[in-house]
């Protein structure tokens, strides 16, 4: 059960440190593909600044995920792995309502499911 855990939680750190290079980074190519339809094509170029913010959030909850992989007491290391699972499902069920369904799905769900398994894990 840890194991799944600790993997699945590796799956939204890495998740959100995609997002953290596509909105920082790729914002003008790779953003305009995975935010096609969203956006009209030509506010791009004037929100880079806001993605990139946006892109520098969600590096902070990798790198609170990620944290929790060299924390050795267990109890600690599951009440981070509780904060930070719980900031992202946050997050994702605030997209979904503000922005898109689709964040629910890509976003908040991955960390529901890795928040069960942390949760569970601990018994």
């Amino acid at each position: 059960m840890k194991t799944a855990a600790t993997i699945l939680t590796g799956i939204v750190a890495f998740e959100h440190l995609y997002i953290l290079w596509m909105e920082m980074f790729a914002w003008e190519t790779v953003g305009k593909r995975v935010f096609k339809g969203s956006l009209p094509e030509t506010m791009f170029t004037p929100t880079k600044g806001l993605a990139a913010n946006q892109g520098l959030y969600n590096g902070f909850l990798a790198a609170g995920l990620i944290w929790t992989f060299f924390i050795e007491n267990e109890a600690w290391k599951q009440n981070v792995s509780v904060f930070f699972l719980s900031c992202v499902i946050i997050a994702g069920v605030y997209g979904a309502i503000t922005a898109s369904k689709k964040i629910f799905v890509v976003q908040a769900l991955p960390a529901i499911i890795a928040l069960i398994f942390v949760l569970l894990s601990a018994r």
